[in-house]
């Protein structure tokens, strides 16, 4: 028996053993945060929300990324698999239109979306806040090391999106803070992926899919389409 890692564990139990902590861990289960948003979300002040992330961070259980679009912001997110039997939240979205957004639409966006496409039957599309003129060959590249085709993708506007998506997931910090308004009932997550663009290696590109892999098979089982109304006998 490793004593070290039930240490671990132990630590992460009792950082969790209080309902304000709880309570973040389920708000980042599915999408980073800033701490802000945390403190509105969960209805605590600025200086016991800093108590209480200090206490999941030194636990392992939460850690912080700068913002790659606004230096000033900070996100907040889940360790990966530090809890992941411990942060399952039942409530499920149900969704007819997932749509994943980036700046440029040319590499994390489309890359979530072949992914989810290939493991989900709730269909998913893409599109970015200033689209670029073509998907990154890399990117192109990096799904088809992974098995899945973006040969045909192309790219587009978040303005030229049609049929209202009800769940939005960004996976650019630049994008998530540059949204405009969306549609009342649409639930917007956030994933805070690093940029592969900005290293331009294969090897950040195949990261960019595993992180964005990642987290689908986390929300994936999560979401369900609506049900169909049973047909009616004339």
């Amino acid at each position: 028996m490793d004593v070290e890692v039930l240490r671990e564990r132990v630590a992460i139990h009792a950082a969790l053993a209080d309902p304000h902590r709880l309570a973040i861990v389920d708000e980042l289960t599915w999408s980073d945060r800033s701490p802000s948003a945390l403190a509105s979300a969960i209805g605590l002040g600025s200086s016991l929300l800093a108590h209480h992330l200090a206490i999941l961070e030194r636990a392992g259980v939460v850690e912080r990324s700068t913002s790659a679009g606004d230096g000033r912001r900070r996100y907040v997110r889940l360790v990966p698999d530090a809890i992941t039997s411990l942060a399952e939240p039942a409530a499920h979205h149900v969704s007819r239109h997932v749509l994943f957004v980036c700046t440029a639409n040319s590499a994390r966006s489309q890359l979530a979306a072949v992914v989810w496409n290939a493991r989900h039957e709730v269909h998913a599309s893409s599109a970015g806040t200033h689209p670029a003129p073509a998907v990154r060959p890399e990117a192109v590249r990096a799904a088809a090391r992974a098995g899945l085709d973006l040969r045909a993708a192309r790219t587009r506007s978040i303005e030229d999106v049609s049929g209202q998506p009800d769940l939005v997931i960004t996976v650019c910090d630049v994008a998530y803070e540059a949204l405009g308004s969306l549609p009342d009932d649409a639930t917007t997550l956030h994933w805070s992926v690093p940029d592969p663009a900005a290293v331009g290696t294969a090897a950040a590109f195949d990261a960019a899919l595993a992180e964005v892999a990642a987290r689908i098979d986390s929300l994936a089982p999560h979401v369900r389409p609506p049900r169909r109304a049973r047909r009616t006998r004339p």
